[in-house]
């Protein structure tokens, strides 16, 4: 089989390169704007890391991370945030972040990659301009497949659904089959289950980046009366917050939640280190879940590292790039359909 080679745009902290290794794709370089994703990107993948809009970047310096006789890949996972369901308000086509995809096509139409994967959130289907650039893949030549995805059915541990694309010149190309039944999903037992115990606002010395957020007097009462799988309809009157007892704060029965034990976690999103963001809070223990055990939860390894040596820990920004990391797991199985098409096709 040749040699396959990528380029990863819109890298973040790494999760699309490190599950495409992880499946035998050599990835050759990520490219991102962000100069707080060089060290875990460098840190945990064999591949160059570019400080660098992509709206700056040129085919020129693309093509020279491909070899003539490997198959290339383009990756390009624009940030979701205009298309996401969290988003506040409407997005005008004119926004920076949408323009971000039509910039991913035109490094398309410039290099010619024999491979093209992205993923996002399901929501950016619904939207023309994901319309007019799968078009363009097909009268490029691409054969193209484009999925919303159970990540549960792949085995990430998350309740998390992502709009998957995969194109190809080679031939027809698609995503490989689940790999796991919904009796079989993975839990939140099996994966934080054996972490060290923590109490809100500490952290394990053994590893930083399992620390806890602290919580106020009156979100301590609040998780000690949260059940598992629970909402905040079980507290006591007093501790309800008064946008909860409006008709429209019934809507937002998951905020204040503990997650369960044997059930797949919530989504990750940037926020998911505060109990008060979401079904966030411990099964067990009375604190938010880790920063160790949101990256866990995305498929991020236990040594995984995001902050360098004797640096400070910032909970937001750390929590941002594990939050809008391409899950490691769905990156794996990307790079599994990847070597399996190229397998047939080369």
């Amino acid at each position: 089989m040749k040699t396959i080679r990528a380029v990863d745009l819109f890298c973040g902290a790494g999760g699309l390169t490190y599950g495409l290794q992880k499946a035998g794709v050599n990835v050759i370089a990520g490219v991102d704007i962000d100069p707080q994703c060089k060290y875990p990107y460098s840190a945990n993948n064999k591949a160059k890391f570019i400080l660098r809009s992509v709206k700056d970047l040129k085919a020129s310096e693309v093509k020279r991370f491909y070899a003539e006789d490997s198959i290339s890949v383009l990756a390009g996972c624009a940030p979701c945030q205009p298309f996401s369901t969290y988003s506040q308000g409407p997005k005008s086509r004119g926004d920076d972040q949408w323009r971000l995809l039509s910039e991913f096509q035109r490094l398309i139409d410039d290099t010619e990659p024999d491979i093209v994967t992205m993923e996002n959130v399901p929501k950016l289907a619904k939207h023309e301009i994901f319309d007019q650039f799968v078009a363009c893949l097909k009268e490029n030549g691409y054969s193209v497949f484009k999925q919303v995805v159970d990540c549960r059915l792949y085995g990430l541990p998350q309740m998390r659904k992502r709009l998957v694309l995969i194109a190809s010149k080679l031939g027809d190309i698609k995503l490989i089959e689940p790999t796991r039944k919904p009796t079989e999903f993975a839990t939140v037992r099996d994966v934080i289950a054996n972490l060290t115990p923590l109490k809100a606002g500490e952290y394990d010395p053994r590893d930083r980046l399992h620390v806890a957020s602290e919580l106020s007097e009156t979100n301590l009462k609040r998780i000690k009366q949260s059940e598992p799988g629970g909402t905040w309809h079980d507290w006591e009157a007093s501790l309800v917050a008064k946008c909860h007892k409006k008709k429209s704060g019934n809507t937002y029965a998951s905020v204040y939640g503990r997650m369960t034990w044997d059930d797949p976690a919530p989504t990750m999103t940037t926020q998911f280190f505060g109990f008060g963001n979401g079904r966030f809070g411990h099964p067990k223990q009375n604190r938010a879940i880790s920063l160790r055990e949101g990256a866990m939860f995305q498929g991020f390894p236990k040594k995984y590292k995001f902050v360098e040596p004797r640096k400070p820990v910032h909970m937001k920004s750390i929590g941002r790039l594990i939050g809008n990391a391409v899950p490691v797991r769905l990156g794996e199985v990307i790079g599994r359909s990847i070597v399996k098409h190229v397998k047939e096709f080369s």
